[in-house]
C-alpha cells in the first residue's frame, strides 16, 4: 500500500535536487515545526504575555498542519515528535520546577502522543484526499479528550482553554464542556493549512478550493456565529440568588519547603502564624464569612496522625496549637492536610502509614467533613506499577518523590449562611482536580451548589502556570453553572462566578487574602447531565472513518 503519492512524497525526494536544497527544505520545515511551537505557547498564560494572545490559538496549527500535507509517512510521525516535544517544553516549561523528572517525563509523553498522533493526521490525509482536513480536525478532538484519560490523563494544552478570557466564546461549555469549544479554534487550522497546499499559492487554485469547500467554511462560520449569539443571551442571571460569603486566605508561600534547610518545624510554626494573621484580618473586616479557606497542605503536620500516636513531640504541639484556635472560631474552617492513618491492610509494612491529601472541614474545632484527592498527579503523587516497573519506581522514589493514596469518595459538604436562614454546599477538588471537567461535574451531580478549589502552585515560582490553572478553572464555572472559588499558596486566589467571570482576586506573590461573595445558583445543564459525550461522539466518528478509510483502500488497491 502506498501513502501519499506525489504531495506526501515531496521529503523522500528532497534530496533529488541535490544535497542543499535537501538541506534548505529540512529546515524550512524544522522552522514551521518552532513557529507552530511558539503560536501555540503564546495562545496561553506565558511570561512575556499573562493572559496569553487567545486569537493566536484560531491559526496557530497551521505551519505544522500544513508540514504533514507536504511529508510522507515517516517524516510526518518524525516532525510530529519533535512538535510535540518543543510545544510543551515551551508552554510547560516550569514543569522542572515542580519535580527534577517533571519536564522530562512529560516532554516524553508528549513526543509519543505527537507522534502517534501525526501518523493518524498524515493516514487520515492519504485515505481522505479531497476532505481529509475534516477528517484530521475530528481525530485532533479525539486527541484532546483521550489525552485527558486514565493514568497520564493531563489537561493542560487543552486548545479551548487558552480561550478563558474570551466570555463569549467559551458560554458553549455548559453544552459541550471545553470540547466545543477546541472544535471551533481547530477547525480554522486544518481548513488554512488545505487551503495552502492545494491551492498552490496562486489566486485560482485558491479560489477553486474555497469553491469547493464552501459547505464546511459556511457551517464553520454559522457555528461561530451561533456561539457568539449563545454566548451573549446563555449567561444565567443571578442578581436575586443568595450569596455565599468565603474569605479565601493566601499565605504566599509553598507550605512544604523551609527557606533554611532542615528548619522545617520552624517554617511550619511561621506558616501558622501567617495564615492566623490573615485569617484574623478577613474575619475582622466584615460582614463575617460564612466559611475560611485555607489552601492545600497549607498547615503540613498531619492533623489526625500526631492526634491520635503523637510520636513527634515538636509537631503534636503544633498541631495542638491550630485545634486550639480553630476551636475558639465561630466560623467553619475548610483546611489543606495531610491525612494520615494507620492502616495494614494498604501498608503492611513499618508503622502502616497510608497519606491521603486530603480537605477537611473544621467546626469550633471539630472535623465534620473530610475528602481525599481522588484524581493524583501521576508519576510525583501516584504510581500504580510498582510491580511491573520496580525500576521505574525506585526512580522516582530516589528523586524525594511523595505518594498518596487515592481517595473514595466524592465528598459534598455543607455549612450554614451566617446571620441567614438555610445553608449551601459545595465539594472541594484539590490541585490540579479542577483541570479536569468530569471531577466537578461529579460533584455537581452529589449535590455541589458551589465548587471551592484548594491548590499549590507556589512551587512553580511562575504566573504562567498560575494563570494556566486558573484558565481550565473558569470552565469549570461556565460548565456546570456553579460559582468557583480558589484558595492557593501563591495565587490565582479568585471568586469566579458561573458565567466564567472572575469577580475577585487577590494579588499574586503576596500574603493576602480576599472575601467573595458568589451567588449561590443550581441550574441545570447540558454538561452536568451528559458530561462529555461530545469528545465521545468525535471519538467514535475518528475511528469509524479510518477504518473506512483503510478498507475502502485494500478495496481499492485489489
Amino acid at each position: 500500500m502506498e501513502f501519499g503519492g506525489r504531495r506526501a512524497g515531496m521529503i523522500a525526494q528532497g534530496d533529488r535536487g541535490g544535497f542543499f536544497p535537501f538541506v534548505k527544505r529540512i529546515l524550512i520545515h524544522l522552522g514551521l515545526v518552532v513557529f507552530s511551537s511558539l503560536l501555540f505557547a503564546a495562545s496561553f498564560p506565558n511570561p512575556l504575555i499573562e493572559k496569553g494572545l487567545p486569537l493566536l490559538a484560531w491559526t496557530a496549527y497551521v505551519p505544522v498542519f500544513f508540514l504533514i500535507r507536504r511529508s510522507n509517512l515517516p517524516a510526518s510521525v518524525c516532525w510530529g515528535a519533535l512538535y510535540g516535544y518543543v510545544s510543551y517544553g515551551l508552554f510547560n516549561y516550569w514543569l522542572g520546577v515542580f519535580h527534577p523528572l517533571a519536564g522530562v517525563i512529560v516532554g516524553l509523553i508528549y513526543f509519543v502522543y505527537l507522534a502517534v498522533l501525526f501518523f493518524f493526521l498524515k493516514v487520515a490525509d492519504v485515505f481522505f484526499p479531497r476532505r481529509g482536513y475534516i477528517i484530521q480536525w475530528i481525530i485532533w478532538i479525539s486527541y484532546e479528550y483521550l489525552r485527558t484519560l486514565g493514568f497520564l490523563g493531563y489537561s493542560y494544552g487543552i486548545t479551548g482553554y487558552s480561550q478563558w478570557t474570551l466570555l463569549p466564546v467559551i458560554q458553549i461549555a455548559d453544552l459541550t464542556g471545553v470540547w466545543g469549544v477546541s472544535a471551533l479554534v481547530v477547525f480554522p487550522s486544518f481548513f488554512i493549512a488545505a487551503l495552502l497546499s492545494e491551492g498552490g499559492g496562486t489566486a485560482g487554485s485558491a479560489a477553486k478550493f474555497l469553491f469547493r469547500e464552501k459547505i464546511p467554511a459556511l457551517a464553520w462560520f454559522a457555528a461561530l456565529a451561533g456561539t457568539l449569539v449563545y454566548g451573549f443571551v446563555s449567561p444565567p442571571d443571578y442578581k436575586d440568588a443568595p450569596r455565599a460569603r468565603l474569605a479565601l486566605i493566601q499565605l504566599n508561600a509553598d507550605p512544604w519547603k523551609a527557606e533554611v534547610p532542615g528548619m522545617e518545624m520552624e517554617q511550619y510554626r511561621e506558616n501558622l502564624s501567617v495564615l492566623r494573621r490573615l485569617s484574623g484580618e478577613a474575619l475582622a473586616e466584615g460582614p463575617e464569612p460564612d466559611l475560611v479557606v485555607w489552601s492545600e497542605t497549607a498547615f503540613v503536620p498531619r492533623i489526625y496522625w500526631h492526634t491520635a500516636y503523637r510520636d513527634d513531640p515538636p509537631s503534636w504541639i503544633l498541631v495542638r496549637e491550630l485545634l486550639d484556635y480553630l476551636s475558639a472560631q465561630d466560623v467553619p474552617f475548610l483546611i489543606g492536610n495531610d491525612d494520615a492513618r494507620k492502616d495494614p491492610v494498604k501498608n503492611p509494612f513499618n508503622d502502616h502509614r497510608v497519606d491521603y491529601n486530603a480537605v477537611m472541614l473544621y467546626e469550633k474545632g471539630k472535623v465534620t467533613g473530610l475528602y481525599r484527592k481522588l484524581h493524583l498527579v501521576p508519576f510525583t503523587e501516584y504510581f500504580p506499577y510498582e510491580k511491573q516497573f520496580p525500576w521505574a519506581y525506585n526512580i522516582l522514589v530516589n528523586a524525594d518523590t511523595h505518594f498518596w493514596e487515592k481517595g473514595e469518595e466524592e465528598t459534598v459538604f455543607s455549612v450554614p449562611f451566617r446571620g441567614r436562614e438555610g445553608n449551601f454546599s459545595f465539594s472541594s477538588p484539590i490541585c490540579f482536580e479542577d483541570t479536569f471537567g468530569y471531577l466537578s461535574r461529579n460533584f455537581v451531580r452529589r449535590g455541589a451548589e458551589l465548587i471551592v478549589n484548594l491548590s499549590n502552585d507556589a512551587w512553580s515560582k511562575s504566573l504562567s502556570a498560575q494563570n494556566q490553572h486558573l484558565s481550565m478553572a473558569v470552565f469549570r464555572a461556565v460548565e456546570n453553572r456553579r460559582s468557583m472559588a480558589r484558595s492557593t499558596a501563591s495565587g490565582q486566589t479568585c471568586g469566579i462566578d458561573p458565567g466564567g467571570r472572575i469577580i475577585a482576586m487577590a494579588p499574586p506573590f503576596t500574603e493576602s487574602w480576599t472575601t467573595v461573595e458568589l451567588p449561590v445558583i443550581t441550574p441545570d445543564t447540558l454538561y452536568t447531565a451528559w458530561g462529555d459525550f461530545f469528545p465521545a461522539l468525535f471519538t467514535a466518528a475518528a475511528a469509524l472513518l479510518l477504518i473506512s478509510g483503510f478498507i475502502r483502500r485494500i478495496m481499492k488497491a485489489r
